[in-house]
C-alpha cells in the first residue's frame, strides 16, 4: 500500500509573551489575524498556509522551540526598506542556485526567512 501524500497547511509557534508575538506578526509583517482566543492563540491566515502563534504551556503536546518561517515577496529590498534595516540578522544576495533573502526575529527569537521571489 503506497504512503498517502502529505499537504502543508500551517505552523504554529509557541510564545512566552502571545500579546507582543501578536503585534509583531501583525503590525510589522502585516498578516490579518482570522481566528484569535485572547490569551491562548491568534491564527494569520486561513485553511491553508497559516502561522498560529499560542501562548506557551496552553498546549498538551509541548514541542521544540526551533522553527523557522518562510515568506516570498516580489520586492525583498522594499519589505526590507519598511521593516527596518537594522532588524536584519543574515541575508545573502542573489546566485545561481537561490534567489536573494533576509532573516529576521520575531519577538521571541524565531527565524523569519524572507525570500525574493524569483516570477518576474
Amino acid at each position: 500500500m503506497q504512503q498517502p501524500k502529505l499537504r502543508f497547511i500551517g505552523v504554529e509557534l509557541y510564545f512566552d509573551d502571545l500579546e507582543t508575538a501578536k503585534q509583531f506578526y501583525r503590525d510589522t509583517l502585516h498578516l490579518e489575524i482570522s481566528d484569535e482566543q485572547i490569551g491562548h492563540h491568534a491564527k494569520f491566515g486561513a485553511d491553508s498556509n497559516f502561522v498560529c502563534l499560542e501562548h506557551k504551556g496552553s498546549e498538551s503536546y509541548p514541542s521544540l522551540d526551533k522553527a523557522v518561517l518562510f515568506f516570498e515577496v516580489p520586492d525583498l529590498s522594499a519589505v526590507m526598506d519598511a521593516i527596518g534595516k537594522d532588524r536584519i540578522v543574515h541575508s545573502e544576495a542573489n546566485s545561481s542556485s537561490r534567489p536573494e533573502w533576509a532573516v529576521i526575529h520575531d519577538p521571541e527569537g524565531h527565524n523569519i526567512l524572507i525570500l525574493q521571489s524569483r516570477k518576474t
